[in-house]
């Protein structure tokens, strides 16, 4: 579809360029020209338009990233609170996953979907079980996916992973899919040191969850004398690039390290704040040129897959944990939730608004109390924006969420009972 989007105002979060007024263009599933408004004489050379949209002075910008989540854990949204993570893992999440069927995590996978599209999330970093599901999933919902492995001791084998790079990766346009593992303590030396001989066959980077929790980092330097990230790099297995969920029991020298080899963190600030996990030092990543990105986590450990709730915990446990009300700027997150998240997800279509690039956007509804007045229109989404403020969804090029509706052809009310007879079959199974 040809659709103009006018009278806007635009954010294109590209490196310098401010908002302005104007207009965009899409054309199928690329995004045509974004720039100053038309005149009238201009748009007479314009190509036919499917819809044309008054934007009324509201703001177009780069949809929200979401560079770590494991939607199917929507089925354990507020089954298994207040409790720290390992006990929460091994004593109620494993378990229930051990029952989850392939059908379960499709029908699960698409309830969390709708919540992306309300949150203005138009692409997730994705880690769960039986990926080609997840893929079905947002292929079938229009939502762009990165699929990440979520290798470990439990499974599955090296050789499926393998598998699953070759296949995924060719499947659908709004598919990609990168090598990963859990997480070291999930892993064993002999199973990492494969999976290091397969990233190297490919010159692929890696992904893991990593130095959540203090346990976790004081038991590996228990097991290898190392940091977990140091263990990982004597492996070999950020060779090729990658990055890591977390990160929040970083010591300077892991972070010296990640800067050196240009690897990017993910931060979960929600899902580490609910289970005491820690701050991460966001600050002084950024001190040290990282990519930061941000990412929800799961729907049980956060519990909700709201990027307005990460943008503004982001800024604000980093100002908290450097005592200082100047620490990692509005602006700043606000990139991270989008170009950076691109760039950490591989992605670079998606990172900016601009001619040429894919046309993953959001509306943001200025027409709301919580945005007036219009003082700073950009700092203002990060420290008041909310849902409420997501008027439109596109992805690809496809509007599938505006005015408070799905446009993906999808029954909302549907999908909200299979979440709730899936959740008591597994509960009752347990």
């Amino acid at each position: 579809m040809n659709i103009r989007f006018y009278n806007a105002r635009i954010l294109t979060m590209e490196e310098g360029r401010a908002l302005f007024e104007g207009e965009l263009w899409t054309k199928d599933e690329r995004i045509a020209y974004v720039g100053p408004a038309k005149t009238e004489e201009e748009l007479k050379q314009a190509p036919a338009w499917d819809r044309e949209i008054d934007c009324r002075g509201n703001v177009l910008m780069p949809g929200f990233k979401d560079a770590h989540t494991h939607s199917g854990m929507t089925a354990m949204r507020s089954f298994a609170d207040d409790m720290p993570l390992q006990e929460w893992l091994n004593t109620k999440i494993f378990p229930l996953e051990a029952k989850m069927t392939e059908q379960d995590n499709y029908d699960l996978t698409q309830l969390a979907i709708l919540e992306y599209l309300t949150s203005g999330i138009t692409a997730i970093f994705d880690m769960y079980l039986s990926p080609k599901d997840i893929a079905q999933a947002c292929i079938d919902m229009g939502m762009r996916c990165a699929l990440v492995s979520g290798l470990n001791k439990f499974g599955p084998t090296v050789q499926v992973m393998e598998e699953r790079y070759n296949t995924l990766n060719r499947l659908h346009p709004l598919i990609t899919y990168q090598m990963g593992v859990h997480a070291e303590y999930t892993c064993d030396r002999g199973l990492l040191e494969d999976v290091s001989a397969l990233i190297h066959q490919y010159q692929a980077p890696l992904y893991a969850h990593m130095s959540e929790t203090r346990l976790e980092t004081d038991e590996c330097i228990g097991r290898y004398g190392m940091t977990p990230p140091a263990f990982f790099d004597s492996l070999g297995l950020f060779d090729f690039g990658g990055g890591v969920y977390h990160a929040v029991h970083f010591t300077e020298e892991d972070m010296d390290l990640f800067a050196k080899k240009g690897l990017h963190i993910v931060t979960n600030p929600g899902s580490n704040t609910k289970l005491a996990s820690g701050i991460a030092p966001v600050g002084r990543f950024l001190e040290k040129g990282i990519n930061v990105a941000i990412g929800t986590d799961g729907p049980s450990s956060n519990n909700c897959l709201d990027m307005f709730r990460e943008m503004f915990l982001t800024t604000g446990l980093a100002k908290l944990l450097q005592k200082d009300a100047g620490a990692v700027d509005g602006m700043e997150v606000l990139r991270m939730a989008t170009a950076n998240g691109a760039r950490a997800m591989l992605l670079p279509d998606t990172d900016v608004l601009a001619a040429g690039k894919l046309a993953d956007l959001i509306m943001i509804d200025l027409h709301q109390p919580n945005m007036q007045p219009l003082n700073n229109i950009a700092k203002n989404i990060v420290y008041s924006g909310s849902k409420q403020n997501v008027k439109l969804t596109m992805i690809n090029g496809k509007i599938l969420y505006e005015n408070g509706e799905y446009l993906n052809g999808v029954d909302a009310e549907a999908i909200y009972d299979r979440a709730n007879r899936i959740i008591r079959r597994l509960a009752a199974e347990v």
